[in-house]
């Protein structure tokens, strides 16, 4: 299958990248610079891991969202909470509808480029507090972009049952260095260690006794 692959540049994302290269055809890579305080050091791992396939890579610029969306991981919002990742506090980080507006144009693309599928890389623990990362929005966002292309775009979601740590094992089975992706919210020259993304990668690690590569500020 003719693929898309929606890659953010971190372990998540790049993952489904080259599970996808290995599985299908994956003729783009796609980004999406909506203004989050991590996107600078976030893109650069996208762009880095598509030129290493082969893939085309394309980055489309959302900065509506951080000049009228309310949340703190954008530019325009507060500061970053720190603690677990599904803490409440993390609702914090929440992009309203963040996904179903990234899958939306993803999908227009996908058609233009002739494509067949889209790959996102949203995961199980993602659940607590990302509503557009459940299967319950998943499924039927999937129905509408099959319902409303002509090709009956596939959106692919390989990660909705599984957790960072499975996903940190399926990395390593793919032969990835983990190091090479970003997770950071606070978007600083090193991975702070303290916000709830740092948190649960390193998380990741321990659960799935890998050895982690990354290098955090605390």
């Amino acid at each position: 299958m003719k693929v898309v692959v929606l890659v953010s540049g971190g372990m998540d994302s790049v993952t489904a990248l080259y599970q996808a290269h290995r599985d299908h055809e994956v003729i783009a890579g796609l980004s999406f610079d909506y203004g989050s305080k991590h996107n600078h050091r976030e893109i650069p791992f996208a762009a880095s891991h598509c030129k290493t396939l082969g893939v085309r890579h394309e980055v489309i610029s959302l900065g509506f969202m951080n000049d009228l969306f309310k949340s703190d991981l954008l530019r325009s919002g507060g500061e970053i909470p720190e603690g677990h990742y599904e803490a409440s506090n993390m609702k914090k980080t929440v992009v309203p509808f963040r996904n179903g507006i990234m899958l939306s144009i993803a999908a227009g693309y996908a058609e233009s480029i002739e494509a067949e599928g889209l790959v996102i890389a949203a995961h199980s623990g993602d659940h607590a507090i990302y509503a557009d990362c459940r299967e319950e929005f998943m499924a039927p966002m999937a129905e509408a972009i099959a319902q409303g292309t002509d090709v009956d775009l596939q959106v692919l979601r390989p990660f909705i049952e599984m957790r960072k740590e499975d996903i940190a094992a399926a990395a390593d089975e793919l032969g990835l260095d983990l190091a090479d992706t970003w997770s950071c919210y606070k978007g600083g020259e090193i991975h702070c260690g303290k916000c709830g993304t740092c948190v649960e990668r390193k998380e990741a690690f321990l659960l799935a006794k890998l050895i982690d590569g990354t290098v955090y500020e605390g």
